[in-house]
Parts: structure tokens; C-alpha cells; sequence
């Protein structure tokens, strides 16, 4: 079984995304059928959806679009992990009014706004609520920021983080050394969980099982096994490979560890973080 703590679904009909047009590879709709035909097909039988930076106004309905979908017959998604606005006076009444049984976990992208957002008292004040809630924090920044993601892991030592795509490597450039000493000191803090998603999409298009190999090995020696999920990135992970594509690549990046290891990060681990119940799974 595979749980793909990472799916992004476009519907412009609906929802505003006002990023799109920077990425015109990825500019158009990605519905669930598309994705559930392959899902099933490889594996994948439990699903989170990520948010996708939609426009702000458009925030609550992309849960809305969430729970929709997980009211479907046999549906593979499990819950939302909805976009936020931690730096806003109105997070605390945004929470309270949450529905936990569709959100799952919060993110805010950090990468499109300046370093100092996630450093102000205001922003980590609310994560700490979020982990008083009992709801993780997906961290996605550049590799140059994870200095940053140290200090907020540390502000909100109650909080659970769980840091996207193995900290956005530039592997394309070979920049692994200061990528892997930030990655080190993020595995140092027990609130801190590492997900392996979407990495081909920093290769630029070129790359092979063994050039991957390094990084997906420098993660699993610092985190281990017990610390990390997967995701897919879909459709980001479409840039430089498949879907279907990456789930053998993880597979066979992950073959040398035991079958209890490998499915820990491939499902165990995110059903415990997420607090995915087995009555969930099974009413779906």
C-alpha cells in the first residue's frame, strides 16, 4: 500500500490560481479521475490532497472542493492539507472554525514571500495553535532557507513539521553540500518529520536512479525510516517524470530497506502523523 501524502488537483472553474501563468507546463486542469486510473493502478490507496496556492480568496473553498471529493463513493482521499495564512491576525478564528475532519494539516508556501514571514511572533504563535490542535505543518522553502525552518521548528517545539519534497534540492546544480548540513540540522529536531516527494523536479530533466541516489540516501541516514512519508507531487513530478514513473523510482531508491522500513514511509508512518484512522480508510 502507498499513501500519497501529496496530491495537487487544478479545477480553474472553480478555483483561481493565480501562479499558473508563470508555469505554463503545469497551466491547465488536473482533475481526480485522471489521477485515480494511474493511483490504483500502481498502488497509491490513501490520499492527502496539498493545497495549491490558491488565490486567498479562494482558500476555504479549496477545502470545500476537498471534501466534496472525499464524500464520493470509494474515494481515495483521505483529507486536506489546507492552505493558511499563519501570518494574519485572523488565523485563531480561521482554526476555530476548521473542519477537522477534512483538514488534516496546514501550509503555507514560504518560498513567494519574504524570509522574515515565518519569523515574526504573530506567525509562530499560530503554528504553536496548530500544534495544540494536533495538526502538522508542512514546511515547503528553498534549500537557502531551511536555516529558517530550524528556527521555526524550534519556536514550536509542540508542533509537528513535516518538510516537503527532502528540503528542495537543487540537484540540477549539484549544490548538496550546504543542502545536506541544513538537512542534518533539521533531522536534529524531533518535531520534525522529512518527506521524500517529487525530487525530479530539481534535476533539470536529466537525471538516472543513481544520481538521485545520494540525496534520497542522505535523507534516510538522517531521518531514518521512523521520520519520513511519501508523496507524489503530482502533477509537479509530470515536469521530468510520471506519476507511475516515480513510484518505481521510489521503490527502487527505498528496495535495500526491510519490508517493515519501506512500508513505514510508504504508508504507516503517514496514517500515525496525519492521524488517519483505519475506520477512515475503510468507510471510503
Amino acid at each position: 500500500m502507498i499513501f500519497d501524502t501529496h496530491l495537487h488537483l487544478v479545477d480553474r472553474s472553480r478555483l483561481s490560481y493565480p501562479w499558473l501563468t508563470g508555469a505554463p507546463a503545469l497551466d491547465r486542469d488536473w482533475n481526480y479521475e485522471d489521477y485515480e486510473v494511474t493511483a490504483r493502478r500502481i498502488g497509491i490507496t490513501d490520499v492527502l490532497h496539498m493545497e495549491v496556492d490558491v488565490a486567498e480568496a479562494d482558500i476555504e473553498a479549496e477545502t470545500a472542493f476537498v471534501a466534496e471529493l472525499m464524500r464520493r463513493p470509494g474515494s481515495l482521499i483521505r483529507g486536506a492539507i489546507a492552505a493558511a495564512r499563519p501570518e494574519s491576525a485572523g488565523f485563531a478564528d480561521w482554526l476555530e472554525r476548521a473542519d477537522l475532519t477534512v483538514v488534516k494539516g496546514v501550509r503555507r508556501v514560504l518560498h513567494v514571500v519574504p524570509d522574515a514571514v515565518s519569523q515574526t511572533p504573530l506567525f509562530r504563535d499560530n503554528i504553536a495553535r496548530l500544534g495544540k490542535a494536533g495538526l502538522p505543518f508542512d514546511i515547503v522553502m528553498l534549500a537557502r532557507q531551511l536555516p529558517l525552518a530550524v528556527n521555526l521548528a524550534d519556536a514550536c517545539p509542540d508542533t509537528v513539521f513535516v518538510l516537503d519534497h527532502c528540503g528542495v534540492p537543487d540537484i540540477a546544480g549539484g549544490a548538496f553540500d550546504a543542502w545536506a548540513a541544513a538537512i542534518a540540522g533539521l533531522a536534529r529536531r524531533p518535531n520534525v518529520i522529512l518527506k521524500l516527494s517529487g525530487i525530479t523536479a530539481y534535476t533539470g530533466g536529466s537525471w538516472t536512479l543513481a544520481g538521485l541516489r545520494p540525496w534520497v540516501d542522505h535523507v534516510l541516514d538522517q531521518f531514518g525510516p521512523d521520520r519520513m512519508v511519501w508523496g507524489s507531487d503530482s502533477p509537479v513530478c509530470t515536469l521530468h517524470s510520471g506519476l507511475a514513473e516515480w513510484v518505481a523510482t521510489s521503490q527502487a531508491l527505498l528496495a535495500e530497506l526491510t519490508v517493515a522500513e519501506r512500508s513505514a514511509i510508504l504508508h504507516a508512518n503517514a496514517c500515525k502523523i496525519w492521524d488517519i484512522a483505519q475506520r477512515d480508510r475503510l468507510s471510503a
